[in-house]
């Protein structure tokens, strides 16, 4: 049996795997307009020159030529072999790998000894909820059921200073693992002190909250004092398997609950998320005691296309819901929705879905504010839209906001409505900008084409354009034209059009990893390395003209041919006929270029 792994489940695999959260996570990455920039890891710079591209879901560096897709960055950064690399990332997006045979046996890494002390915490604290009255009379008094406290594993920690400790840290390297996971702290050693005395237990008198991975392994935990204290709620520090700013809290239980995802609830605590779930909106989840980061909207929008944020109706819950919009606005794009609840004064979602149940609380969901709806009326709080220095200010606050959202029909459409409302003139303001762009001669079709046939040969140019955006294979003429043509690149832009019509891919890099292992691999990523002047919305349009100018070459080397046939040998009565049919087309166009001249 061959253990092979179907290539269908790697287009999947990278297509849902998020680079820039898998670099992220081992080299500090900076924004740099649509792309991330970093020292490259592979060679000694000052100077970044590593370059990660999300839309494309792959690495470039520009100084040592290093190159890859996510998979190509786990071999190459974590030595992983090809099928370890696969399963490692099938790991961090939830998927269970497809193989044929008995499945191959993955080395265990560092951080093995992580999960599996995280995952022994969590049955221990577990253990512990079932043997402490105090400890389930809370939960009973929250109105948490014991069937949704076993759903996500809840449990509780004593209130002893090493009772984790005592339990999971028999040995030396026990104790590095507990404390490598964050489930005991380190002391300041005293002279003559042995090493227990040198630690002790996180959580102490908690109830406990394990937060999950999409595998379902124990990555990290909340703990929530019972009585008065502070602070309330306690989370485990950043590890190598916890990273707060990229964690959802009870997102493994969402998707335990359904496997056709279609919106996400975010709110503030995990006692909102267990609730909420056992109201039946088993689609809530909760941040780590942080703001909403760009990598936690990156993960969502990778599983769903409607977002709700909810919050608090105080002056805290609006100041967290306008962090909130600021870092959702570069992830807008039409097609996706992003939703404001705010909750009645005195009201948590735990309270309020207690007290009114799901269908309430899902019709108060139903009538929430929309992106656009909330950014204009917290806009319009600012200023004074009845005077014309107030219309003014609205406009100078709202530009570079809108700045941020990407091209497309709904900055077109919030733009209009910005306009509207500083009543400003667009009819006047368009017909200004089309007597400026009147000045400067517009570049044609025919023109665009030329250029795009200058930046190299038109092969190559129609390869680079499937690679950097696959999806205009859909709507680019058949192949069928391009066969018996003698030209360099003729074979790869015909696999590539049938294999891309037969089987579309999400991506540069899904595309790039079905030709691993190949001659044309390192090719294909240079094209995709390159720099390209169309977009995304004019790729299609772009495609076809190369094309257009590549088919007639087909026809004038039939006719050459049957022209040195014909001095050679003479022709068949069918050739001849074929020979006299495109001698005609010549003199057509021969005759209309002279008429037109």
């Amino acid at each position: 049996m061959s253990g092979r792994i179907p290539q269908y489940f790697i287009d999947e695999l990278v297509a849902r795997a998020d680079i820039v959260e898998l670099i992220g996570s081992r080299v500090p990455l900076k924004k740099y307009g649509k792309e991330f920039k970093a020292c490259c890891p592979f060679h000694n710079e000052k100077t970044p020159s590593f370059h990660v591209v999300p839309d494309k879901q792959f690495y470039h560096c520009f100084g040592c030529g290093v190159h890859g897709t996510a998979l190509g960055f786990l071999m190459e950064h974590d030595h992983m072999s090809f099928v370890e690399a696969v399963e490692e990332l099938a790991g961090r997006v939830g998927l269970d790998v497809p193989r044929e045979g008995t499945a191959v046996a993955r080395p265990t890494t560092p951080t093995d000894g992580l999960f599996t002390a995280l995952d022994q915490a969590a049955e221990l604290y577990r253990s512990e909820l079932r043997n402490s009255e105090r400890a389930k009379e809370y939960f009973k008094k929250r109105g948490v059921t014991g069937d949704i406290a076993a759903r996500f594993g809840l449990g509780y920690a004593p209130d002893a200073w090493d009772f984790t400790l005592r339990k999971l840290g028999g040995s030396e390297a026990d104790r590095t693992r507990l404390l490598q996971a964050g489930l005991i702290i380190e002391r300041e050693r005293r002279p003559g002190s042995n090493a227990d005395s040198g630690h002790y237990d996180r959580f102490r008198d908690r109830v406990m909250f394990p937060i999950r991975d999409a595998r379902g392994r124990t990555i990290g935990f909340g703990g929530r004092i019972m009585d008065k204290g502070e602070p309330k709620y306690l989370n485990s520090p950043e590890t190598e398997v916890f990273h707060k700013g990229r964690e959802l809290y009870g997102l493994y239980e969402v998707r335990q609950a359904s496997r056709t995802l279609t919106r996400l609830l975010v709110v503030e605590g995990y006692m909102d998320v267990v609730r909420l779930h056992q109201a039946g909106v088993n689609y809530a989840v909760a941040t780590l005691g942080t703001a909403t980061t760009p990598e936690h909207l990156s993960r969502v929008f990778r599983l769903c296309q409607e977002l709700i944020f909810c919050f608090d109706g105080d002056r805290a819950g609006r100041a967290a819901a306008w962090r909130a919009l600021q870092n959702s606005l570069a992830h807008v794009r039409d097609g996706r929705q992003i939703r404001f609840l705010f909750l009645p004064d005195g009201h948590d979602p735990d309270s309020l879905v207690g007290e009114e149940g799901r269908e309430a609380f899902e019709a108060r969901i139903e009538q929430s504010m929309t992106l656009s709806e909330y950014l204009l009326s917290h806009l319009r709080e600012q200023v004074d839209l009845t005077t014309r220095d107030g219309r003014a200010r609205f406009k100078e606050l709202a530009t570079p906001l809108i700045e941020q959202i990407p091209e497309g029909a709904f900055r077109d459409i919030l733009l209009m409505d910005i306009d509207r409302q500083a009543q400003i003139d667009t009819g006047l303001v368009a017909a200004s900008k089309a007597a400026a762009g009147a000045r400067i001669a517009p570049i044609t079709t025919t023109q665009h084409a030329r250029h795009a046939a200058g930046r190299g040969s038109v092969v190559r140019q129609a390869i680079r354009l499937l690679v950097q955006f696959p999806a205009c294979a859909a709507g680019a003429p058949g192949p069928e034209g391009l066969e018996g043509i003698d030209r360099p690149g003729i074979p790869l832009l015909i696999e590539l059009l049938n294999d891309l019509r037969e089987n579309p891919c999400a991506n540069t890099a899904a595309l790039l990893e079905r030709w691993r292992g190949r001659p044309d691999y390192e090719h294909l990523f240079k094209l995709a390395s390159s720099e390209i002047a169309v977009g995304a919305e004019g790729a299609a349009q772009e495609l076809a003209g190369a094309l257009q100018q590549i088919f007639p070459e087909r026809a004038d080397q039939r006719r050459d041919e049957l022209l040195r046939k014909k001095t050679r040998e003479g022709l068949t009565e069918a050739e001849r006929a074929e020979l006299q049919g495109f001698l005609t087309r010549s003199q057509h166009r021969i005759d209309a270029a002279g008429h037109r001249t």
